[in-house]
């Protein structure tokens, strides 16, 4: 059982928690994540490292509540424990090479979470961080505060334009390779579409960028096969050989088409479990 310490609602549906787990805040590294049960019938749910405290002993995550399994984990409180918590899983992200260099760090919705401990160790270790930040909507917008204090520029757009400036991630990016900015890496974290469109962008530039693929997963040791994809023409398996791979060589028309299989069931688990936890006098949605 892995003990819950401190839980913060970074908006209406996206939850931060830290996890009592110190073997694993003692290794992790940017890139990594962790697989968790909530109970003993629960599922595995694959979530990236959002950050460590080694004296704390304590892991943090970042999830929205989009499916039965995370409502259920957002509906604990600080205190409740959780069944199963494993990890590091995955390779660590390759950042130590660029000290000194320029890097942009793009992420999209709860991309920004995962996309946030890289673009720290960024910054820690010397390197010239921009990051680009893309919302649907301003009230969607997570660790602004925290991608502000690693970065030399911070960019915020939103799909609506209610916050920063109206429109998607690679029209920043496009403006800025333009302008003669030139980055020697790019990485890019969250949606698929998201994501290729930022490689198809800097692949006309010849820029490196690195695609972090939050693939369907289920064992997190290459056994299942669920997380495969196709990178290079050749089968690789997200959970073992990444999470991180090289965006240019991505078969994301695969990863796209292979992301929907089980979007019905998905729909249907969550509203089986917001009605479980709805309340017959008030109807509202109870966290218990």
């Amino acid at each position: 059982m892995n003990r819950i310490l401190a839980r913060k609602q970074l908006n209406s549906e996206t939850i931060m928690m830290d996890i009592e787990a110190p073997l694993i805040a003692r290794k992790a590294r940017p890139g990594q994540f962790i697989i968790f049960r909530v109970d003993e019938e629960g599922e595995r749910v694959p979530l990236t490292i959002a950050g460590t405290d080694t004296e704390q002993g304590t892991v943090r995550i970042i999830f929205q509540t989009v499916g039965k399994s995370t409502l259920r984990l957002g509906s604990k409180k600080v205190g409740d424990t959780i069944t199963s918590f494993v990890g590091p899983l995955g390779k660590p992200s390759e950042l130590d090479e660029y000290v000194g260099k320029r890097v942009a760090v793009i992420g999209g919705g709860l991309g920004m979470a995962i996309a946030y401990p890289q673009a720290a160790y960024l910054h820690k270790i010397g390197a010239l961080v921009d990051v680009i930040s893309g919302f649907r909507t301003k009230d969607l917008i997570i660790l602004e505060d925290d991608m502000k204090a690693v970065s030399e520029n911070l960019y915020i757009i939103t799909d609506d334009g209610s916050s920063g400036r109206q429109g998607f991630v690679t029209n920043v990016l496009e403006e800025q390779l333009k302008k003669g900015e030139c980055y020697d890496l790019v990485l890019a974290i969250g949606p698929l579409v998201m994501m290729r469109a930022v490689a198809n962008l800097t692949r006309s530039y010849g820029i490196k960028t690195i695609v972090s693929m939050n693939t369907i997963m289920v064992d997190g040791t290459g056994m299942c096969g669920s997380c495969r994809l196709t990178v290079g023409g050749k089968i690789k398996f997200s959970c073992v050989d990444g999470p991180d791979f090289d965006a240019h060589e991505v078969d994301f028309e695969e990863s796209i088409r292979r992301s929907k299989a089980y979007l019905e069931q998905e729909k249907f688990d969550r509203e089986q479990e917001l009605e479980r936890q709805r309340c017959r006098l008030t109807g509202e949605v109870r966290h218990d």
